[in-house]
């Protein structure tokens, strides 16, 4: 129960009531994230492989999920608009997610697929 409610706060659930400490473990889940990035770019030019396409498929999307989501909280003015915004970018996020796990599984992968773009 305990690891579900630290994935709830890390994944923003709550809708902002959780307090401080909720903030203070996102940023750090954020920070996480940034630097298992720098560790995964290396290592998928150094061995790709499906392990690395899929962990770069979760980490990518849920770098680009938080980082775009805060633009949705800043600029997007109106209580159902934000809603409504925020839902929208959770499905967003999921299909990019999906579609990233998609072309690991059917197609070359992510790692394989920049080395082709590089060869151009």
């Amino acid at each position: 129960m305990a690891t579900l409610w630290r994935l709830s706060v890390l994944c923003g659930a709550g809708g902002g009531r959780a307090g401080s400490k909720a903030a203070s473990l996102h940023w750090t889940g954020e920070r996480v994230v940034s630097v298992l990035l720098l560790g995964l770019i290396p290592a998928a030019y150094l061995n790709p492989c499906s392990a690395v396409d899929y962990s770069l498929a979760a980490a990518l999307t849920l770098h680009s999920h938080w980082g775009i989501g805060q633009v949705v909280t800043d600029y997007v003015r109106g209580a159902a608009l934000q809603k409504a915004a925020k839902a929208g970018f959770l499905v967003l996020s999921a299909f990019t997610f999906a579609g990233l796990c998609y072309f690991n599984y059917h197609d070359v992968g992510i790692c394989k697929a920049v080395a082709m773009l590089w060869k151009l």
